[in-house]
């Protein structure tokens, strides 16, 4: 489950990357249009043709609501887990209040289906590059050499604003693995935001 980007939001990241790019080519960078801000990720917790398990999914998730739409602003770039041993590269996001709350109704609706609750604090960001393990004697080890400039990039833009956005639905994605990385489906539309009685 993720909430969408607006193409303005898209367009300012796809910059972003394009300038970050050259200074760490060891890293899997995201394609701006395969990007959303996930609120609960379930993996293999619904099977391939478990139509029966995705049609409770899909019923748990219409009783998800919130009192207003969620309001977001994508800013700065850091990294997980630090700056030091680099191996995401995120956008921030700083939403408002209501955004965690909505993605725990959602983790509180599908425990009861089988799918874990998350143990971590809701952290919302969007996730730009994935680093790539260098090899070292047999050993897998941070490629920390290969992302100096990007760590220098990355604190020139600490406060760097790259667009908001307001979303009053999320949506029920489907992740498709390709060998030029994972393409994103939409399954379903929920809008979260109550009507006025």
């Amino acid at each position: 489950m993720a909430l969408d980007l607006s193409d303005e939001v898209r367009r300012a990241l796809g910059d972003l990357i394009a300038g970050l790019k050259p200074l760490c080519k060891d890293a899997r960078w995201v394609r701006p249009e395969a990007m959303h801000v996930t609120l609960k990720f379930i993996g293999h917790a619904v099977p391939t043709g478990d139509t029966g398990k995705l049609d409770a999914v899909r019923a748990s998730l219409a009783t998800v609501h919130s009192g207003r739409p969620v309001e977001m602003h994508f800013r700065g770039v850091g990294f997980f887990p630090n700056a030091s041993r680099p191996r995401v590269v995120w956008c921030g996001v700083q939403a408002s209040e209501n955004l965690a709350p909505l993605a725990a109704d959602i983790d509180k609706v599908l425990e009861p289906l089988g799918i874990p609750g998350e143990d971590r604090a809701f952290l919302p960001h969007l996730t730009l590059a994935r680093m790539k393990a260098a090899r070292s004697g047999g050993r897998s080890r941070s490629n920390r050499g290969n992302s100096e400039g990007l760590r220098s990039a990355a604190t020139e833009m600490s406060e760097k604003n790259f667009g908001a956005a307001r979303e009053a639905e999320f949506h029920l994605f489907e992740s498709i693995t390709k060998p030029g990385g994972s393409e994103y489906r939409k399954l379903e539309s929920y809008s979260f935001v109550k009507a006025r009685e």
